[in-house]
């Protein structure tokens, strides 16, 4: 019986890892650079783009917007009009906390890849599902806000190694709770050392410049193929 088990979830990464292949041509033939945002709920994606987007000068970007269910997050974004499409797990894919390569293959079409120099994929809101199923992306980026406590590497050592970028969110905070920042940092060092991480408030914009600059960076690092 575990062996059965363990034998399914195989098969269905390496499914998955094929799927995402054919994303990843698509998205290099279109010289476009692919991002993938992943957190916990509520910890502040949706923000920290609202924040950056419009600052991109000169960089064409879009989104794909995951969800369980609801627009709010998609019409947020939209409101500073650069392209949104949303993926809706509730939607034909059983309500699945994670985006896989099949539901970013399924929105492609309604993605305007040959406007754009940036696509960001937000993703559901989770530490556990996102970092096992690869869509394609170029590069994987995390938020985690110091509301979430600094125990969270070694908890979801996961995600956090799956992840190049760590945006340590919602620092304006830090004078009300009882949060070792240095703490987290060392606990982050323990499971990815080589992740780049930026301290950031998406409601008052300290750090988020080095964000917009990271995204900048990778943009102009996109080469079309072919």
């Amino acid at each position: 019986m575990h062996r059965t088990r363990v034998r399914i979830v195989a098969d269905v990464l390496d499914a998955n890892d094929t799927i995402a292949r054919a994303n990843r041509e698509d998205f290099d033939a279109h010289g476009v650079a692919v991002v993938n945002l992943m957190s916990a709920p509520g910890a502040g994606k949706t923000s920290l783009l609202a924040r950056v987007l419009h600052e991109l000068d000169g960089v064409r970007v879009g989104v794909l917007e995951g969800v369980v269910q609801g627009t709010l997050d998609a019409e947020r974004l939209a409101s500073l009009h650069v392209p949104v499409t949303q993926i809706e797990t509730s939607r034909g894919f059983g309500g699945e906390c994670h985006l896989d390569a099949n539901m970013v293959r399924s929105a492609l079409p309604e993605v305007p890849l040959g406007e754009l120099d940036l696509l960001v994929i937000e993703n559901v809101g989770n530490l556990v599902c996102p970092a096992e199923f690869k869509v394609g992306e170029h590069h994987r980026v995390m938020v985690c806000s110091v509301a979430e406590g600094e125990d969270k590497p070694l908890k979801y050592p996961l995600m956090f190694r799956a992840c190049e970028l760590v945006l340590v969110n919602k620092v304006d905070l830090l004078p009300h709770l009882e949060y070792d920042l240095d703490l987290f940092l060392r606990h982050l060092d323990a499971v990815n050392p080589h992740a780049e991480r930026l301290l950031v408030s998406a409601r008052t914009g300290e750090g988020v410049d080095g964000f917009r600059d990271w995204l900048a960076r990778t943009a102009a690092g996109a080469v079309a193929v072919g």
